[in-house]
């Protein structure tokens, strides 16, 4: 019954993701992403939000959306070491003025920064991504490996999954899902290379595939651990048999940044 939910909530989605990078600018992509951004950091704290650790969900939030806009500005050139340098510096004098347990500080402010890099900085690279030379191709690569990698470990993990990979991180993890997602990725490298970008040789497809179906799943992985240590199941419940935001980027997370970095030096 998951399963069918999950094919129908993205055969709803796919067509509207697909309208809205090839045929809209990147301001209206733009928007899109920075809310999700948003949502991504606000539910990252609340799973940290104690009495006993002051995370400032409106700061983070606040900063994370400027990280964005800066990511967005730089129209692909990245320069995010002074954006974060004064974020980080905005952090710490906020929670100098609002700290009420010097105990915890060192921890509030960890978090509360933890939570602009995690999501901010890293979901920033999807928009540095739009920004450059055959932006609209390279999110649709983006997005198509990575969601055929979670799908094909969602699914092999599913109906073939009997040896476990994790029991303690995520015990519904397998060894067949991992392989599921690798083989995923790859294949649909391939298909998207030829869809979307043949300026990308099999060489590429296979580099990047193999990388992508690693990678993704250490994202997988971080973000269970994450809430293994919160004591949640999902993020929270926004997307129908998807869970929250978070549980639908997490990949996304890893793979945008590896993306951006292999066209830019690889590539470039």
């Amino acid at each position: 019954m998951v399963g069918l939910k999950r094919v129908i909530v993205t055969v709803v989605f796919a067509p509207l993701f697909y309208i809205l990078v090839k045929y809209f600018s990147s301001l209206p992509f733009f928007i899109l992403l920075a809310a999700g951004i948003m949502i991504g950091q606000y539910e990252f704290y609340r799973l940290f939000y104690k009495e006993r650790i002051n995370v400032s969900i409106a700061l983070g939030i606040t900063c994370g959306f400027l990280l964005a806009i800066s990511f967005y500005a730089s129209n692909s050139h990245a320069s995010p070491t002074i954006s974060v340098s004064i974020i980080l510096i905005l952090v710490l004098v906020v929670h100098l003025f609002t700290v009420k347990n010097i105990e915890s500080a060192l921890i509030d402010v960890s978090i509360t920064f933890f939570g602009i890099f995690y999501i901010g900085w890293l979901m920033g690279h999807i928009i540095l991504l739009r920004g450059m030379e055959n932006g609209q191709s390279l999110i649709f690569f983006l997005f198509l490996v990575t969601w055929a990698g979670d799908a094909g470990a969602y699914y092999a993990g599913t109906y073939i999954g009997k040896h476990r990979l994790s029991y303690v991180i995520s015990p519904k993890k397998t060894y067949e899902g991992a392989f599921g997602c690798f083989a995923f990725s790859i294949l649909m490298a391939f298909i998207a290379r030829h869809w979307f970008f043949s300026y990308l040789t099999g060489t590429d497809a296979i580099i990047l595939g193999a990388s992508f179906g690693i990678i993704s799943q250490l994202g997988d992985f971080s973000e269970s651990l994450l809430k293994r240590s919160a004591g949640v199941k999902d993020s929270s419940l926004l997307i129908p048999a998807h869970g929250g935001m978070l549980d639908r980027v997490d990949s996304l997370l890893f793979t945008a940044p590896l993306l951006y970095y292999y066209m830019s030096f690889v590539k470039g």
